[in-house]
């Protein structure tokens, strides 16, 4: 896949958001970490998730706040035109909860999603995993 100059490369797991902008250009990508925001997933509660004694879906529901919280601020940053293209990775379940949240103009800067955690790998593992899933 060729992967424009400046696009975005989120990563998102149920605890952890990585942001990589690729420096380099469309043939010769080269990433470059970006400086990870705080997030507030207090107000992103998992809303289709109940814990009671006998189902303890709080983990669950703080792994999908916090996914919901991190597309919200991509969803802010692609409105407010600081991310023209994006590629999404998260692991496959995570991914489904991301997906319900993203604005429509999210989608449409959104070039590509992988049903992958990479959270915590080189730059060169992405790259080659976003080569495999092309």
């Amino acid at each position: 896949m060729l992967l424009p100059h400046g696009t975005v490369i989120a990563l998102v797991d149920g605890r952890n958001f990585e942001l990589y902008r690729n420096t380099g250009n469309e043939a010769e990508p080269e990433l470059t970490a970006l400086d990870a925001p705080t997030l507030d997933s207090r107000n992103h509660s998992g809303a289709g998730h109940h814990s009671s004694p006998g189902n303890h879906a709080n983990s669950q529901v703080d792994e999908d706040a916090h996914a919901s919280a991190a597309v919200h601020w991509l969803n802010s940053e692609v409105l407010g035109h600081r991310i023209d293209k994006l590629v999404v990775f998260a692991p496959a379940r995570t991914l489904g909860e991301v997906r319900k949240h993203y604005h429509k103009q999210t989608e449409v800067a959104l070039l590509k999603e992988v049903a992958k955690d990479l959270v915590g790998r080189k730059p060169t593992e992405i790259l080659a995993a976003l080569r495999e899933n092309h």
